[in-house]
């Protein structure tokens, strides 16, 4: 038997990169699958590929920066499937910049679709999660220890983050639901393809360079790809994983150097 078999999950930002990879392979593991994020087209890609790997999933588009939207998430998770059991808050990316450069609108944005859909997609499901023991998975970043001068927004957003899988936490321990959060590093998505390309640009060097130079200033070995943030996902949410909890858990080949 999959290690999920039964479970129903969650899963925000779901159309590409790592969100995408986590779907898949909680399908593998016997999950049904809830895939959720702004591009319908996209969405149905992933599904068709989980479906025709002999998977169960069902997808929503939406924009989860509407609070309306994560409640209609939650209940259409639950019209599917009729339970939800694991949650996987992954929506988000936040704008790079100079912080003089940052606006009101750009930190706005940024919380709203990271930080405050997370909250209010957990905060729906949680009943139906308090009534299975359930879990909760965060995708953070490594921002949220060391944010870097471009990081000003992201770092902020991944330290909420952070702090409210902490908090979390303490509630789930009252309520038998394990939250837990990720930190990737870099990983090879289509925002650090854009990067990457910017590097590329801006130096005039060739892309296995440019790649490089950032794995270097970096100190890590390599970068990830997507598939092994959503291995460490399957892992915690699975029977395995069940000691894990109020984790933050590093996965950036080595890029925090904290303690």
């Amino acid at each position: 038997m999959s290690t999920l078999t039964g479970k129903t999950a969650i899963i925000t930002g779901a159309s590409r990169g790592i969100g995408k990879s986590i779907a898949q392979r909680l399908a593998r593991e016997g999950a049904s699958v809830v895939l959720a994020a702004r591009d319908a087209a996209a969405l149905a890609e992933v599904a068709a590929e989980i479906r025709g790997a002999g998977g169960h999933a069902e997808v929503i588009a939406l924009d989860l920066r509407i609070p309306e939207s994560c409640t209609q998430l939650v209940d259409f998770a639950i019209a599917k499937f009729g339970r939800v059991d694991i949650v996987v808050n992954n929506a988000g990316a936040t704008k790079l910049g100079d912080f003089p450069e940052l606006s009101d609108d750009d930190w706005a944005d940024g919380f709203a679709l990271k930080f405050f859909a997370a909250v209010r997609v957990t905060r729906a499901a949680w009943p139906h999660l308090k009534s299975v023991s359930g879990s909760v998975l965060n995708i953070s970043g490594i921002g949220g220890r060391t944010p870097g001068i471009l990081f000003a927004i992201g770092g902020s957003v991944n330290s909420a983050m952070n702090c409210l899988t902490k908090s979390l936490a303490d509630t789930g321990v009252r309520d038998k639901i394990r939250v837990n959060c990720i930190l990737p590093g870099y990983v090879r998505t289509d925002r650090l393809k854009k990067r990457l390309a910017a590097v590329v640009k801006e130096t005039g060097v060739p892309p296995s360079q440019a790649e490089q130079r950032l794995v270097d200033d970096a100190k890590t070995l390599q970068f990830g790809e997507p598939e092994d943030i959503a291995g460490l996902a399957a892992f915690i949410l699975g029977p395995e994983g069940r000691f894990f909890h109020g984790a933050l858990i590093d996965m950036d080949g080595g890029a925090t150097k904290a303690l």
